[in-house]
């Protein structure tokens, strides 16, 4: 399924191919817990800017695992970029920046970000 997604400016969009989403990873560390971030993975060649890539800041900390992506803008954080355990570039999809999905329905996992 493609799904289209942006920041909440429009400054940032992109498209994702992804089976359809009905669970995401609602995470407690500290940026995930204060921007509310509901995720869900892709292999990072499922992430399509249609935007240009000048337009994104990126956030690191911790263990600099993952490039948390926001718009310069308006603030928004619509996915981040890392790689897995076994080193795949990988994009972590924030479903509140997705068009056209019922975030209600969709199954939440809760994952203790905070203590890894």
């Amino acid at each position: 399924m493609l799904y289209h997604g942006s920041c909440h400016c429009g400054r940032i969009a992109y498209e994702v191919e992804s089976e359809p989403v009905s669970q995401v990873i609602e995470c407690n560390c500290s940026i995930c817990q204060r921007r509310g971030h509901l995720l869900f993975f892709v292999p990072r060649s499922h992430l399509r800017l249609t935007t240009p890539e000048e337009h994104i800041a990126s956030y690191s900390f911790n263990t600099h695992r993952i490039r948390h992506q926001f718009c310069p803008v308006c603030g928004c954080g619509p996915f981040g970029l890392g790689t897995d355990p076994q080193g795949n570039e990988m994009a972590a999809i924030n479903a509140r920046c997705l068009e056209d999905i019922d975030l209600a329905a969709l199954q939440r996992q809760q994952y203790d970000g905070r203590s890894h």
